[in-house]
């Protein structure tokens, strides 16, 4: 069976996120989006754990409302905060549960290194390596994933705080990490560039803070199991990476992709920055350096290199964002919303519409410039002005832009 999952989001006990991320309004968000399978988030705040006893019911491993269709998976973020040859580094894992008991059997040992309650993402005081110890500990199938991999500030490879190579973060416990979260300013060939990356799952999430089908499954995972239960998912995810195909958004969407300082408005791409020493040539103040500038540093392969056993993915753009592209408008206007959700009464999910729908099906739903549009996305060929320190990338067409 094909299971559409996302294993990365936040609950309302996390900062900036919004206090509508309730159970059930996650699930409407997830089945508008046309996902099967979400993670809770936020496994180690009390109050959330809590929630999910009150709410949710167990199923082989899984849990869902008890007249609910989606599937939740206990997943959770922690930012380890460790120094490693004099520097200060704060990296972000994103873990994988199988029940309520081992996450439990977890916060135990957790808070003894951090305040649990005062943050869903909590900060601990510990390196990488003893995190994902106290995890292993609880079973073979508990994981844990880098999260975000290239963001600059809390990720594994950040220009920020973040280190070169994994055994710098995880050390002798670097064999039990199995995937990697590419996060939204990278896709799959970014990734491929790195040998050190081959062995790995590479996995795509959301990391909504909103229920808002806007958000939630911009990116996810398409997953090929036996059947919809804990052990399958995590099993793909550990030994089957070319049964996990990821759903990305192009990467140019990402905040962080090219190098840039907002506060001047300049953005540069990787050679420039490069050529620039990172530094802005209007304030003389370094930018901060984005993704691809970053992957360019690590990188061992040229660009363009498939390696073997790399797994298939998929571009997809919100549909939101493709209707404030062809009508100019902003994606969370009334007009778009409008239009949005009279397309969505003719489908039984979006991502139905991004990947699935026939040319004339779109032509007739959508009309034909946002069927061209959504074309255009399946095949790459949208043009994007690239997002850079903390402004989203900006979707081009016919000389306008909308941003994400």
């Amino acid at each position: 069976m094909r299971v559409v999952a996302d294993l990365h989001i936040h609950s309302p006990f996390s900062r900036a996120v919004s206090k509508e991320m309730s159970f059930r309004n996650i699930e409407k968000g997830a089945l508008t989006k046309g996902l099967d399978v979400v993670g809770t988030g936020d496994i180690t705040h009390p109050r959330w754990r809590e929630m999910i006893r009150e709410e949710l019911a167990e199923e082989d491993g899984l849990y869902r409302l008890k007249d609910g269709k989606i599937r939740f998976i206990l997943t959770g973020e922690v930012c380890t905060t460790f120094e490693l040859e004099g520097k200060s580094k704060r990296i972000h894992h994103l873990t994988v549960l199988p029940s309520l008991e081992a996450a439990d059997q977890l916060c135990e040992v957790l808070s003894k290194r951090g305040d649990l309650a005062s943050d869903g993402r909590p900060n601990l005081n510990m390196t990488g390596a003893e995190f994902v110890e106290e995890v292993v500990e609880l079973g073979e199938r508990c994981l844990v994933v880098p999260a975000h991999i290239w963001t600059p500030w809390f990720s594994l490879f950040g220009s920020r705080g973040g280190v070169d190579r994994i055994e710098d973060c995880y050390e002798d416990m670097t064999p039990h990490i199995y995937a990697i979260e590419t996060g939204l300013s990278s896709d799959p060939p970014m990734n491929w560039r790195i040998r050190a990356l081959d062995r790995m799952t590479l996995i795509s999430n959301s990391d909504s803070h909103s229920p808002s089908p806007l958000r939630i499954g911009r990116e996810a995972n398409i997953m090929e199991l036996g059947r919809l239960d804990y052990n399958s998912i995590v099993d793909a995810v550990m030994h089957r990476k070319k049964d996990v195909m990821t759903v990305e958004v192009d990467p140019s969407y990402g905040k962080y992709h090219w190098t840039g300082h907002r506060a001047c408005g300049v953005v540069v791409k990787p050679a420039d920055a490069i050529r620039m020493k990172g530094i802005c040539p209007v304030c003389g103040k370094r930018m901060t350096k984005g993704v691809a500038e970053r992957v360019e540093e690590l990188a061992d392969r040229e660009e363009g290199v498939v390696p073997e056993g790399a797994q298939d993915y998929v571009k997809i753009l919100p549909l939101s964002e493709l209707i404030s592209a062809v009508t100019n408008r902003d994606a969370f206007s009334g007009e778009v919303q409008r239009r949005y959700w009279e397309i969505m009464k003719k489908f039984s999910n979006e991502m139905e519409v991004l990947l699935k729908a026939p040319q004339d099906v779109l032509l007739d739903a959508c009309g034909g410039e946002l069927a061209d549009m959504i074309l255009m996305c399946r095949q790459g060929r949208v043009q994007i002005s690239p997002g850079y320190d903390g402004v989203y990338g900006k979707l081009l067409h016919r000389g306008l832009a909308s941003g994400i």
